[in-house]
């Protein structure tokens, strides 16, 4: 049996006064739901956003200026961390939340409506990068304090399982992306997704703002107000936080976490454009994708609140490692769907069953006055120096190596990092039910 941590005892206390409602769990899950809507949709449609704001005689050059467009908006999400989930750890939870919401979906109608670059000339290009800076500082403060607050609004041995809604309403949203895209793809050429396709789906995402809103504004606060704040050394000396450590192994199991994510959210992106295969299999792979993931996270976190963080999600990262270049070698080897859909689906079950322990085990290992915050700035960095060049780096080494493998290779990289953190972790379960 694990011993709670000193900080476990007055949340295990104050967890019944304050268990969120059905209807509020759903409008917490709303905003990180929303968060990967949104970016997986544009890397779904990256080549037509490409086309859109910069068009390029060189598809791979209006590729990668999309991608890195993208990516600009992971340089603002440290920042919206720091601002944003600072606000959680002081104000509250709620307030937090209910502010990052309200960014995400003005960012997000925002790049929806502007105009292409044959609209307006270089402004086009301009408006896309501010609008994906604003998205990028909105959810960089959104996963602290949403996640800090389905961990306190849980029953003590549940807190696995509640934190599993969050990686659920992620992958809920990319299963909700890809049947969109799918269908998008199935009724339209390629014309109208390179003209307003893409921005239809873009739309959809932010038809759920105003219910989330109204749902996150219903929220009861999990921030207790006799919640002791962090005391500074009287004597003045620079020491490093009590959480350092658990900050930077958090950051090398996020890394890992991000990076797989990000890659197979690419494959719609890489099974058209480097497998050649229609835009209708691509987005079948998300699908996929979504589907495996909402099915087993569920499982990853029921199993953590039975055998424990660290051995569940050790085990995750280890199958997962195996894994990975023998699936993409049948992608690339036999290029079709089935092989393309099989990879997909094997690949996301041992990811999505390391998702729910890994997030609450950091969770678990800070103290209630930081959690927000610091899981916030852990989480936004690794999203911004792993997620946020995943795509374009994997892109650029395939086109320089010219081999298929590459994406795989680059995943494997990721999750070698992982397990090491993984390994260094402390198991911080306040109990097991069960042993592995």
């Amino acid at each position: 049996m694990v011993e709670a941590t000193h900080q476990d005892m007055p949340i295990a206390a104050a967890a019944a006064g304050r268990r969120a409602t059905n209807s509020q769990l759903v409008g917490v899950i709303a905003g990180s739901a929303l968060e990967i809507y949104d970016f997986v949709t544009y890397s779904f449609f990256a080549i037509q956003i490409g086309q859109t704001f910069f068009p390029s005689h060189d598809p791979k050059i209006s590729l990668l200026a999309s991608l890195a467009t993208f990516g600009a908006g992971f340089l603002t999400r440290p920042i919206g961390a720091i601002v944003l989930g600072g606000l959680g750890d002081r104000v509250g939870r709620k307030p937090a939340m209910l502010l990052s919401f309200a960014l995400m979906g003005a960012a997000l109608v925002g790049l929806a409506l502007t105009p292409s670059f044959k609209a307006i000339g270089v402004a086009a290009p301009v408006l896309a990068v501010m609008f994906r800076l604003l998205q990028g500082f909105s959810l960089g403060g959104e996963i602290g304090p949403s996640t800090a607050f389905l961990f306190e609004a849980a029953p003590v041995n549940r807190r696995g399982s509640y934190v599993a809604f969050q990686t659920m309403g992620q992958d809920s949203a990319v299963l909700v992306a890809g049947l969109i895209g799918f269908g998008l793809a199935t009724v339209m050429g390629a014309e109208a997704l390179r003209d307003y396709g893409w921005r239809i789906a873009l739309l959809a995402g932010a038809a759920i703002v105003p219910f989330g809103l109204v749902l996150r504004a219903r929220l009861t606060e999990t921030l207790r107000p006799d919640e002791p704040a962090p005391v500074p050394d009287p004597a003045g000396r620079k020491r490093l936080p009590p959480h350092f450590r658990v900050a930077v192994l958090g950051l090398m199991m996020m890394a890992a976490a991000t990076t797989v994510n990000y890659v197979l959210e690419y494959m719609a992106t890489y099974a058209a454009g480097t497998l050649h295969m229609s835009t209708r299999t691509a987005f079948g792979a998300t699908v996929v994708l979504g589907l495996t993931n909402v099915c087993f996270d569920p499982v990853g976190g029921w199993l953590c609140d039975r055998y424990g963080r660290r051995p569940v999600l050790v085990l995750s990262w280890i199958i997962l490692l195996l894994l990975i270049m023998p699936c993409f070698y049948a992608v690339s080897h036999f290029h079709n769907a089935l092989a393309l859909f099989g990879a997909v689906a094997v690949i996301s079950v041992p990811q999505s069953l390391a998702g729910a322990p890994m997030i609450t085990s950091i969770t678990e290992s800070l103290p209630a006055r930081t959690r927000s915050g610091v899981l916030a700035l852990v989480y936004a960095l690794s999203v911004a120096i792993f997620g946020g060049t995943a795509q374009f780096n994997v892109a650029w080494l395939t086109g320089v190596t010219h081999s298929p493998l590459a994406p795989g290779w680059y995943m494997a990289a990721g999750v070698s990092i992982g397990l090491i953190g993984s390994l260094l972790m402390r198991e911080t379960a306040p109990f097991k039910q069960g042993g592995l």
